[in-house]
């Protein structure tokens, strides 16, 4: 039985790295591997060409930036939180799309949760960090809807927590 071309030249891709990872290994950036979920959700879920991918919190290898934005987490520090949101964003995307960056179409939306304190106002400068590392990667195609909201809590403590919306073919 022969193969369709699209599924054997998927397989040929894998072994090479794509234009994106190509852009992001330019840029010294190392994904990480995609976090597990904490609770009863799966990291992503894809129907048709769209990827809805559940909430990825400001975690690395040293356990993330934890606190109150505006109180323990400064301006700077959170937007660094909402870019470390953004490389766990990314991972998901890679394993969505079996290992190949380049299938992402479109970043259609970010909604970005702030563990702000009573007094801090800057949440859309806090999740431009993630908004930011997008277009970076992307270009055009990483500009993006966003919502950014201000919350009195988030899991774990984390200071900043970012979810997406993607079109990949």
């Amino acid at each position: 039985m022969l193969r369709p071309f699209s599924r054997a030249r998927r397989k040929v891709r894998r072994w090479s790295m794509s234009q994106i990872e190509d852009r992001l290994a330019a840029a010294g950036i190392v994904l990480p591997q995609p976090n597990a979920p904490v609770a009863n959700y799966v990291p992503f879920v894809r129907q048709g060409d769209l990827v809805h991918i559940s909430g990825q919190v400001s975690l690395d290898a040293s356990g993330g930036i934890r606190g109150v934005v505006g109180e323990d987490v400064d301006l700077e520090t959170a937007q660094r939180a909402a870019r470390l949101c953004g490389l766990s964003l990314l991972a998901q995307m890679r394993a969505a799309c079996e290992g190949d960056l380049d299938r992402v179409a479109r970043v259609i939306k970010l909604c970005g949760f702030v563990q702000a304190g009573p007094g801090f106002f800057e949440i859309p400068k806090v999740i431009n960090g993630a908004s930011d590392l997008m277009v970076e990667t992307f270009g055009d195609a990483g500009r993006h809807a966003r919502s950014a909201v201000g919350v009195y809590r988030l899991p774990m403590n984390f200071a900043v927590e970012v979810d997406a919306v993607v079109a990949i073919s």
